[in-house]
């Protein structure tokens, strides 16, 4: 869950984080104490509940309320003001709820419990990364497509490296292994890289890749994963490992055999 606080200043940040970190002690805060690089991140990024201060600085939190339902229909918005004329704007936009300031934290708890859409606490992840058989990255249910096919492969190197960083002369090294030029290997590899960080940034992903200086991983708390799934859960997972793992890639054979160990290991039991 994702929650946008647009406030009044930047002095406002930090008692709305405390607050919001207390009830939603899961959710990732993006808190600005202005509109413009709030709506900046919301571009970035989905948001599911965004509190949101009449009072901005830029342009009117209704305005900037609008904004977002353009961006994302379904999302929950909450004034704070201090005038009660606002409600009706409010009341016409949909808006989940209206708080009168100063807020007080038990009104602020009422309002994120009686969301006017909380199906977002149902939905799965956006992201769902498929291992067993083919390698395949889907968003929203429809497969990615890249500019380039190995940029798909850097991914199922990252995935397959469940969260370390790799580094960009792992990644050279699985991609093309001992052939050709190291420099323009290098410089296809920037490239790449740069297909990754568009493609995903359309798509609204810009955390997905966490990027160190000079190498890469994948955000897996992020994703839904077959591979991560049924290693975690095993039996009981919803997936199962029937001896096919990335079957277009050659590199992954050393996971590809302990995969097996594990899948033997169950027979086992």
């Amino acid at each position: 869950m994702t929650v946008l606080g647009v406030l009044e200043n930047e002095a406002a940040i930090l008692p709305m984080s405390e607050l919001l970190s207390a009830m939603e002690p899961d959710a990732e805060l993006m808190l600005f104490g202005s509109s413009l690089p709030a709506l900046a991140a919301a571009r970035q990024q989905e948001i599911d509940i965004a509190v949101i201060d009449a009072a901005l600085p830029e342009l009117s939190g209704i305005d900037f309320g609008q904004y977002l339902k353009d961006l994302y229909p379904e999302v929950n918005l909450i004034y704070m003001t201090v005038d009660p004329a606002l409600g009706y704007d409010a009341l016409r936009q949909h808006a989940s709820g209206i708080l009168m300031k100063p807020v007080i934290d038990t009104e602020l708890r009422r309002e994120l419990e009686e969301l006017r859409y909380p199906d977002f606490r149902k939905r799965g992840k956006r992201v769902f990364v498929q291992t067993f058989g083919n390698f395949e990255i889907f968003v929203d249910g429809k497969p990615v497509a890249f500019k380039y096919s190995k940029t798909k492969e850097i991914v199922a190197i990252l995935v397959n490296n469940r969260g370390a960083q790799t580094t960009n002369g792992e990644i050279i090294a699985c991609l093309w292994e001992d052939d050709g030029d190291p420099d323009k290997k290098a410089s296809y590899l920037s490239n790449l890289r740069q297909d990754l960080q568009n493609t995903f940034t359309k798509l609204r992903l810009n955390n997905l890749i966490l990027k160190q200086r000079g190498s890469m991983a994948i955000a897996t708390d992020r994703i839904e994963c077959d591979l991560y799934d049924w290693l975690e859960k095993k039996q009981e997972s919803k997936y199962h490992y029937l001896g096919d793992y990335m079957n277009q890639y050659s590199w992954p054979e050393v996971m590809h055999a302990e995969l097996d160990e594990i899948a033997w290991s169950f027979d086992e039991e």
